[in-house]
């Protein structure tokens, strides 16, 4: 389908000022997760919590996203992405929002958070604050603790510096006096073990503290710091910590075994070009200089840091405070009524689609769903594919017991999702140990769809079971992820999944599949024909709407696709909760296209695709986003919702989340996002509408 232009299009819809940059809208997402930390509606320890992802998210940001556009910046310096802006104009901009993220997070701890956790008897308590017993108790922990096992090195010619690893903890510290040797260097560098915890909980009977005192390690090795440089004098200790460039590159091209390729980057990622430092707001500026020459980096990339280096590891408070009226309530996940009253899952399905959305309902049906599998004499095979599951998962341990009662297991592992290369590779040896069939996917392309085929003998016949979903074999993510898996065994739509295995396991050319669109094949070119449809609906005075809620919009023909549809009167209504490079509202080019996104207690990782279709609504789920590695370098798979009860519930989700007044923040035409406020209408959050749903 010819997606350009057309020619009677009022505004070149290609013109850079239509499009957000990618980058500043991904850190416009994570100033949304830190107004989590500052809203105090929300409970006290979520606060803190949310303040941890925003900054464990910027840690990602500059690994991925900041180190990407510094390699453009050396490549091509001259090429410009959508929103017309050079790889050096982008570095200039994320570098000032960036700063202004990183001062507002410091200044919620400090202002906010630490003060609140305070009244609420949960101290960090300072080194000038210690009392006498708590400053013996913590010196006998340096003593016995860490003492033996930290190393530092004094920097002369015989010790370079060292390298650094990737955000680790690190002390840059002054020196005078000379040592054993008579060495004078000056400066020494101490690395801190990850394996030590960088948050020490004072034991209240041995130091007369509270139940929730606590030390920073840092501050301990500050108060410390002499013992470990004997017959010298320390003039200063400064915290300061490295980010690098995480993202690693497999030339498709030139590999042989894709699995010692990616153990060979692995290897790689803890030491790749640094992207950013972070050092002590108190460290002099003669030592933050020392140390931007070494690691030759500029101004730019150097953050201040008003406390701890790294505030994502405060995320250990709130397992060790236990107080649940500082958190959010628990709640228990509930089962659909026909797999809660039916112990055969193969029958339940036979009898209908089941749909699940989490974490609202449980992800237990989906292990058991593999466990039945695993254990019925009447199943053959079974196929999945697996991106992230977590350590000892349950999917994994039935799997295994499948292929070990003589049936035929068959499991994609993508080698490549990111952060997680090394926990699938141990998967993959533990899966091929139990004689379970593993391939990795094609070569050139990740495997991001997510899909269980279970094939069962059925008196003459054969039937394929299907659990197709937006979201990842992961019990853990189930819990904190919204995602819509399906249970089915409907035949089309089984044979469409085991025609995308074949494609995955073997070689041959695409099969046509009969409702599955999948990419990179039929998934993009499926979703502009479906936006054209309801262009063409409008422009014929047919009902037309578009509803998409996704976590990310960037690829442009797409965008283009929308932005049409605006234009032609199509009510485009999108739910996106992170990255979105179109830019509604913009007049006669974007009018009808509003765009929301929902930050709440729950991640919202579903991606739904809805279209009006002249009143006969579709409603399709996919584990891909608007984005053109999902579209053109992923496998992925959206598919229909056909069974009209679960395709209503879908449809009223939609509308709850249209309606959210408490969780929602509205997309400006700057690129700005404006939270919409309650006034004097119901508060209505989406996830407290639908957890209230499910419970009762």
């Amino acid at each position: 389908m010819d997606t350009t232009v057309s020619a009677t299009t009022i505004t070149d819809l290609q013109d850079p000022e239509l499009y957000i940059n990618r980058e500043l809208s991904l850190l416009a997402f994570n100033k949304r997760v830190l107004a989590q930390a500052t809203d105090d509606r929300v409970p006290l320890l979520e606060r803190l919590n949310y303040l941890c992802i925003s900054c464990s998210n910027l840690d990602e940001f500059f690994e991925v996203r900041v180190a990407s556009v510094i390699q453009m910046a050396a490549i091509d310096p001259n090429a410009l992405g959508s929103d017309g802006l050079t790889p050096a104009e982008q570095l200039q901009k994320i570098a000032v929002e960036a700063h202004k993220l990183v001062d507002d997070q410091y200044q919620a701890l400090n202002n906010l958070l630490i003060p609140e956790l305070e009244q609420q008897g949960i101290r960090f308590v300072r080194r000038k604050h210690w009392t006498d017993s708590q400053h013996k108790w913590l010196e006998h922990y340096f003593t016995e603790q860490l003492l033996p096992i930290l190393t530092p090195m004094g920097l002369d010619s015989a010790h370079p510096f060292p390298r650094i690893l990737n955000k680790s903890l690190n002390f840059i510290i002054s020196l005078t006096g000379k040592d054993a040797f008579g060495r004078n260097s000056g400066r020494a560098i101490l690395q801190a073990p990850r394996a030590l915890p960088r948050i020490i909980q004072l034991p209240a009977e041995e130091t007369n503290s509270g139940p929730y005192d606590f030390v920073f390690l840092s501050s301990i090795i500050h108060a410390f710091i002499d013992g470990l440089f004997n017959g010298m004098t320390v003039k200063g200790c400064f915290q300061f910590r490295v980010t690098r460039n995480s993202d690693f590159f497999v030339d498709d091209d030139a590999i042989d075994d894709l699995l010692l390729a990616v153990e060979g980057e692995l290897a790689m990622r803890n030491y790749g070009d640094e992207v950013r430092l972070e050092v002590d707001a108190q460290c002099p500026e003669e030592t933050v200089k020392f140390l931007l020459d070494r690691f030759e980096m500029t101004h730019d990339q150097l953050y201040l840091c008003n406390g701890p280096v790294n505030l994502n590891r405060l995320q250990e408070i709130i397992k060790l405070v236990e107080r649940v009226d500082l958190k959010f309530p628990p709640f228990k996940p509930c089962v659909p009524s026909q797999l809660a009253r039916n112990k055969d899952f193969f029958a339940a399905i036979r009898r209908s689609d089941i749909l699940l959305h989490h974490p609202f309902e449980s992800f237990a049906p989906v292990i058991e769903f593999l466990r039945q599998a695993a254990t019925d004499p009447d199943v053959l095979v079974i196929k999945q594919t697996l991106y992230r599951t977590g350590t000892d998962s349950p999917i994994v341990n039935a799997l295994v017991k499948a292929a070990k009662a003589g049936k035929e297991v068959t499991v994609v592992i993508e080698l490549r999702a990111r952060f997680d290369e090394k926990a699938n590779i141990n998967l993959a040896s533990k899966l091929q140990e139990a004689a379970v069939h593993v391939v990795y996917g094609v070569v050139g392309y990740k495997t991001h769809a997510k899909m269980c085929l279970v094939l069962r003998r059925e008196g003459k016949q054969l039937r394929n079971y299907v659990h197709v979903s937006t979201g990842n074999y992961h019990p853990k993510t189930a819990q904190i992820y919204t995602d819509y898996g399906l249970f089915t065994c409907d035949k089309e739509l089984g044979e469409d999944i085991r025609r995308v295995f074949a494609q995955l396991t073997s070689l041959g050319k695409v099969s046509k599949l009969n409702k599955l669109l999948q990419s990179p094949f039929t998934l993009h070119s499926g979703m502009i024909e479906k936006i054209e449809r309801e262009i063409s609906n409008a422009k014929a005075g047919k009902p037309a709407g578009i509803v998409i809620k996704v976590n990310a919009v960037v690829e442009e023909l797409a965008i283009q696709a929308l932005y049409r549809a605006s234009q032609a009167g199509v009510k485009v209504k999108m739910i996106v909760r992170g990255v979105c490079c179109l830019r509604p509202g913009v007049p006669g080019v974007s009018d009808n296209i509003e765009v929301r996104s929902i930050v709440g207690r729950f991640l919202e990782h579903a991606r739904i695709y809805a279209f009006e279709n002249d009143g006969e609504r579709e409603i399709f789920a996919s584990s891909a986003d608007l984005m053109n590695r999902n579209m053109f370098r992923r496998v992925e798979v959206c598919f229909p919702i056909e069974n009209k009860k679960l395709h209503n519930r879908i449809w009223s989700d939609l509308n709850i989340y249209l309606n959210d007044n408490t969780q929602a923040w509205l997309l400006k035409p700057d690129g700005s996002y404006e939270r919409l406020q309650q006034g004097d209408a119901e508060e209505i959050s989406a996830q407290a509408v639908m957890l209230a749903q499910m419970q009762s």
